[in-house]
């Protein structure tokens, strides 16, 4: 799997357990502090290279102190960083989350260089030499940017995926309809498939992106595992009963490792299989990089691991 991820880089700042923030000049003492890289981009890109995949990624960073070592840390992790573009006049993409105990993780965010990426600086070689191309939070870049790039992908074989970015109610199904025909695995969460469609429920929302040109739709769904629709139906697949540290990051794993899923053969629902424990073997530490681990240890956690029982999909 030669794939190229395309999109945000985030530094996220992680401290745990933060139950409220000090008033004032007041501090507190936390257990842990972390530095990872991140994004819809970064953060899949470091799991895919933990599961064996050859990882590319593109995307626009800061000439600052920050984006120095989002790339050190991205390298690290066994990434390609070098189709990177970095700008003097606008600072890297960071977050601070101070992550709550039981693994929720409200944000404080700078947008940063991400929402300045554009065609001129899309690596349309390496996108048609790739086998894979994910592109991580479309909305930034705008419907029909992301459409030209996926097209390009199509038209040269490179099968093509998208996660997004935004929460939901900030969504629109105008953001996404442009590109939605060029994308042959949509891998958006619960809340984000009844935003951006503005259905009243998860399957009517599900039907809606399809009909718009979205091949297969796997979305993540927190405790309640992944719902699957593609052309041979709908399947529920559980997440894994697992003690959850850290959120931060687990959509992005759930993404790495579907997609490796789907690169090594797998159908859909089995691919979300190698996709829920990888998002679990995150979820049990600190940041979107936790865990030591490759493609043969995560499919003997998922053969060895419980799951958690299968919930409903909602309706209106």
């Amino acid at each position: 799997m030669r794939v190229v991820t395309l999109g945000v880089h985030v530094l996220d700042v992680l401290v745990r357990p933060v139950d409220a923030i000090p008033e004032g000049q007041g501090a507190t003492l936390v257990e842990d502090l972390r530095m990872t890289a991140a994004g819809t981009a970064g953060g899949t890109a470091l799991t895919l290279a933990k599961l064996g995949a050859t990882v590319r990624t593109a995307g626009a960073v800061g000439t600052d102190p920050t984006g120095d070592l989002l790339i050190q840390l991205l390298g690290r992790g066994g990434v390609d960083t070098g189709l990177l573009v970095r700008r003097a006049d606008t600072p890297t993409s960071a977050s601070v989350l101070p992550i709550r105990p039981d693994g929720d993780r409200p944000s404080l965010h700078l947008l940063g260089a991400n929402i300045t990426y554009g065609l001129d600086d899309v690596p349309w070689d390496a996108i048609a030499a790739a086998t894979h191309l994910h592109l991580g939070g479309p909305e930034l870049i705008g419907a029909d940017t992301a459409a030209r790039i996926l097209a390009h992908a199509r038209e040269h074989g490179t099968v093509t995926s998208v996660d997004l970015l935004a929460p939901g109610v900030l969504g629109s199904f105008e953001q996404l309809a442009a590109a939605l025909p060029y994308v042959d695995h949509l891998l958006p969460n619960e809340d984000q498939v009844l935003g951006f469609s503005g259905a009243g429920d998860l399957l009517a929302g599900v039907e809606k992106l399809r009909a718009a040109g979205a091949g297969t739709v796997a979305v993540t769904r927190g405790g309640d595992g992944v719902l699957v629709v593609g052309d041979d139906g709908t399947e529920t697949v559980p997440a894994f009963a697992v003690d959850v540290v850290d959120t931060t990051g687990c959509g992005d794993a759930f993404s790495a490792g579907y997609l490796r899923g789907v690169s090594l053969g797998r159908a859909p629902g089995e691919a979300a299989v190698l996709g829920c424990a990888a998002a679990a073997l995150v979820a049990g530490g600190l940041g979107s990089d936790h865990g030591v681990f490759d493609l043969a240890a995560a499919d003997a956690f998922a053969a060895a691991t419980p799951r958690k029982t299968v919930g409903q999909p909602p309706t209106g």
